[in-house]
């Protein structure tokens, strides 16, 4: 009997496998095994086998009414779990507690994460056919509900919506801060409220005596080139008296958008339910609907980036350039690009599409600017202790156990080490699992203080899997908005998601190689 061919199986009898017979003793030789079962070679004279009646085992295998019931309740329960999901984030999202409440903020927020986990571990019992269904009706009331309320936790969007106004007015938004007087004329009541409002926790002073939304009015815009084309965008696209919900809506599309491109990517390489790790996530209705964080949209351009690079290497390294021109973040990702390249042209063809799409980019802003088009990048470094770890939380983990001298020190080697062990033994067939690797790591390094950042690490979790590094994001949150009310929580939940990435990945580990006595787990 021949193999089969590469990609195909051995084809089947009617009722079982086929196998080798073994020879009677009239014919003289000895029994001949191949394969898991022998048997005797048929005499020719014997009447032909009739098909087997259905037994027990067949019957048992078709669908009946109990399996029906109980797929039919996981879906409803999955649902029900959905819609408790919505509603806590509609009270969490009307709540305005950061600065009166950060203690009852979290708490609503952490029961946010809790109702996600109980709809994300329901939708596993879900029939595959409700899958999808589930996840995008699911995603779209998500997103839907950061929309009910103006942006709550962040004020980053009057930023981008100041820098849209400046560029339709035809002026770089590199070379003047928002309080400089030569763009007074572009100022309303709703940017810059008037005096009686200024004493409100949300404003930010200005020289003159008056007041803005936008955080830190006196330094320059710190975005990069694509993520100002958007700003612009949205700007040019809005209708007159549209405020804050031009952002929020900008992020709910982009957030199921971004859903949408998990499920092609996930239906062929992966498990579609895990595009709930995204879609259903708290963290995207806060920060990139109701926050309407532009991170969003560089989470979306990464995704497409890595899938691409499966491929399509160019044009995934062109993507990725594009996502790194709207958030600095995504550069992080290049490693993970980079999983399993051994030749030289393999790492040309994602490095130099990445540089020449940043650097188109950069290169207008740069021509038609005064100022540094790095903005307020180098103070923003400065301000947050990325350059010293004594003047900052920044690095929290690695200053527990090393002196605040070694701990930049430190996050560089390790980085090196971790961006080296990627791109050797990355798997190219699967990149997002080296940039999950990759990106997790950064964090747990750095310790970030801002909770929208673990959005791309959010999409790196519903690509790849290992949910346990969602940990990380709630520890950003924490950071972010427990230490408010609670110091030094943001340092003990990152030391926690320490730990849970460590436990999920030895669990996984043994799953996947059992000890000498585990019993081997049956192959379908």
């Amino acid at each position: 009997m021949q193999p089969p061919r590469p990609g195909r199986e051995a084809s089947p009898t009617p009722y079982g496998t086929r196998t080798a017979c073994r020879a009677g003793p009239s014919q003289g030789r000895a029994p001949a095994r191949v394969g898991p079962v022998s048997r005797p070679c048929p005499d020719p004279t014997d009447p032909p086998l009739e098909p087997p009646a259905p037994g027990p085992a067949i019957r048992e295998a078709r669908p009946g009414r109990r399996g029906g019931c109980r797929t039919f309740g996981s879906t409803v329960a999955t649902a029900a779990l959905l819609t408790a999901l919505t509603t806590a984030l509609v009270l969490t999202v009307h709540h305005d507690g950061y600065f009166a409440d950060p203690a009852g903020l979290s708490w609503r927020y952490a029961a946010c994460w809790a109702l996600f986990g109980a709809a994300v571990w329901s939708l596993r019992r879900a029939p595959a056919r409700h899958v999808t269904a589930l996840v995008l009706a699911g995603g779209i009331a998500v997103a839907a509900a950061g929309l009910v309320a103006a942006p709550r936790t962040s004020t980053d969007s009057f930023r981008y919506a100041w820098d849209g106004r400046v560029q339709g007015a035809g002026i770089s938004p590199y070379d003047h801060a928002p309080a400089d007087p030569a763009l007074t004329a572009l100022r309303d009541d709703w940017l810059f409220p008037p005096r009686e409002h200024c004493d409100r926790p949300d404003l930010s002073a200005l020289p003159d005596g008056g007041c803005t939304r936008i955080n830190r009015p006196q330094v320059h815009t710190i975005y990069p080139p694509a993520g100002e084309a958007y700003f612009l965008i949205v700007h040019g696209l809005s209708p007159d008296g549209v405020r804050h919900e031009a952002f929020q809506a900008g992020g709910a599309v982009l957030a199921v958008a971004t859903a949408l491109v998990l499920l092609r990517v996930l239906r062929r390489r992966g498990d579609p339910r895990n595009v709930a790790w995204w879609a259903w996530c708290p963290a995207v209705a806060v920060e990139a609907v109701n926050n309407a964080h532009a991170d969003v949209l560089a989470v979306l351009l990464s995704v497409v980036a890595l899938a691409l690079t499966v491929r399509h290497r160019a044009v995934g390294g062109a993507v990725l350039g594009l996502a790194t021109a709207t958030k600095l973040l995504p550069a992080v990702l290049l490693p993970g690009a980079l999983s399993g390249v051994r030749r030289p042209r393999d790492f040309a063809s994602t490095l130099l599409p990445a540089a020449g799409v940043l650097v188109a980019l950069y290169l207008p802003y740069v021509l038609l600017s005064d100022s540094s088009v790095l903005g307020y990048l180098g103070g923003y470094a400065e301000e947050e202790g990325y350059q010293d770890a004594a003047s900052g939380n920044r690095y929290a983990l690695l200053r527990l156990v090393l002196p605040d001298s070694w701990a930049l020190p430190a996050v560089l080697v390790g980085m090196v080490a971790i961006s080296l062990y990627v791109i050797r033994r990355g798997d190219p067939e699967h990149p997002w699992s080296g940039a999950l690797l990759g990106t997790g790591t950064a964090f747990l390094l750095t310790t970030p203080g801002y909770s929208w950042y673990a959005l791309l690490l959010v999409a790196l979790v519903a690509l790849d899997g290992r949910w346990e590094w969602l940990a990380v994001a709630v520890a950003g949150a924490a950071a972010y908005l427990t230490s408010r009310a609670l110091p030094g929580a943001g340092t003990v939940m990152y030391g926690a998601a320490f730990v849970a990435v460590l436990v999920g990945h030895a669990f996984r580990t043994r799953r996947a190689h059992p000890g000498p006595g585990a019993l081997a787990a049956p192959v379908d």
